[in-house]
């Protein structure tokens, strides 16, 4: 039933922690997923320094960020500047090439408050890698939800349980945020098997679930074998993301960039470094510099795996 369980590796970025969960040394993607990182949960005093993520670049891939609590500034260079609040999605397709920053607003930060989320990346399949960049939002309320019994879904994004999501997919997906009370049970969408998706994993953002016979808690993902029909209960008030989808095939990354070769890892390096990427307009003061060259991408090691440190 259950493939792997990966623990999310914490890092304190100084009052605020990002818990790393994908890519894993063992298993860097489930289906075009090949990101994902929870932020917090931190609560930020008034004045903290929060969210200051400087202008960088990202190539051969969509970013989804989606917040339980708090707020983050979107700014790219296509000239979007969007808050995100709890419950919306931002969702960025960088494609060929794209440059944002996420900030606290001066504002936000002066009061202080609660920061709770996910930020994931969807590798792009091989036709759409050099797509035009784009970007979409979705408010909390442009979503499909279902709510029943102690049971709260959202389905962010891709298509799942008979709905679809608002933001434009470029492969088959799906990720759903579940709100469970205790003792509510539930299922994840169907694997290969009933024709549902080929993998499928689920994220114990807060709190504590059952699986078969085993128990996981905050922090945790359980990795869903192909056929596996099981059932989740909640043991306590559990914030849960399921996620899963078609693999996109093998994929390199490095820093911030994700591709299907090494020769456009090094173009995307070298259009960074000699400033052929411009930055966002509302936001061009500053930037991430590139990273010192570390040794070359490869498929799966730990040693090319972007730190927690790093930008997403």
């Amino acid at each position: 039933m259950i493939e792997l369980v990966i623990d999310a590796r914490r890092k304190d970025l100084g009052g605020f922690e990002v818990g790393r969960v994908l890519p894993f040394h063992s298993r860097r993607m489930v289906g075009p997923f090949i990101f994902l990182d929870q932020m917090g949960p931190a609560e930020f005093a008034p004045g903290a320094d929060a969210i200051n993520v400087r202008p960088h670049p990202h190539i051969g891939l969509s970013t989804l960020t989606y917040l339980f609590e708090g707020e983050i500034m979107h700014r790219d260079n296509l000239g979007y500047t969007q808050p995100i609040c709890p419950g919306e999605v931002n969702w960025m397709t960088a494609g060929r090439g794209i440059v944002h920053s996420e900030r606290t607003d001066p504002l936000k930060k002066s009061r202080g408050g609660p920061m709770h989320g996910m930020q994931a990346w969807a590798a792009l399949p091989n036709e759409a890698e050099e797509t035009d960049p784009a970007f979409h939002h979705l408010g909390e309320d442009d979503q499909p939800t279902y709510e029943n019994g102690g049971l709260f879904a959202r389905l962010v994004a891709g298509e799942a349980y008979g709905a679809k999501a608002g933001v434009p997919v470029s492969s088959p997906l799906f990720y759903v945020h579940w709100e469970l009370q205790p003792g509510v049970k539930t299922a994840p969408p169907p694997g290969r098997g009933a024709e549902g998706m080929s993998e499928r994993a689920l994220f114990v953002a807060k709190g504590s679930i059952e699986v078969g016979d085993r128990t996981f808690h905050e922090g945790q993902m359980i990795v869903l074998e192909p056929t596996a029909e099981p059932t989740v209960k909640a043991l306590t008030q559990s914030t849960v993301m399921v996620m899963g989808g078609e693999p996109v095939g093998e994929r390199l990354i490095w820093w911030n960039f994700v591709a299907s070769s090494q020769a456009r890892l090094d173009q995307a390096k070298a259009d960074w470094k000699a400033g052929r990427m411009k930055l966002p307009k509302e936001d061009d003061l500053e930037f991430i510099p590139l990273p010192e060259e570390p040794s070359q991408a490869q498929p799966a090691p730990a040693s090319v795996e972007p730190k927690p440190t790093d930008p997403v």
